[in-house]
């Protein structure tokens, strides 16, 4: 199984809230309020990623480096 369908890329949470501005009968007949969030989940890069990430870096080109096409 590959990293990307192992580990969940983002957290969601369904909160149900209350109507306030409903008189009760009415509010019964409703569904309630629904707020929906998603958010990405953190994971800490590690000391050996994060310096094979810093490696990698210095190889990147980068556009004034570029040669220009013959």
């Amino acid at each position: 199984m590959a990293d990307s369908e192992a580990v969940a890329q983002s957290s969601i949470a369904v909160h149900r809230g209350a109507w306030t501005n409903l008189p009760a009968e009415t509010a019964a007949l409703v569904a309630p309020p629904i707020t929906v969030q998603a958010v990405p989940v953190e994971r800490r890069v590690g000391r050996w990623r994060q310096g094979q990430q810093a490696r990698s870096r210095g190889n990147m080109p980068v556009g004034k480096h570029v040669r220009a096409a013959r």
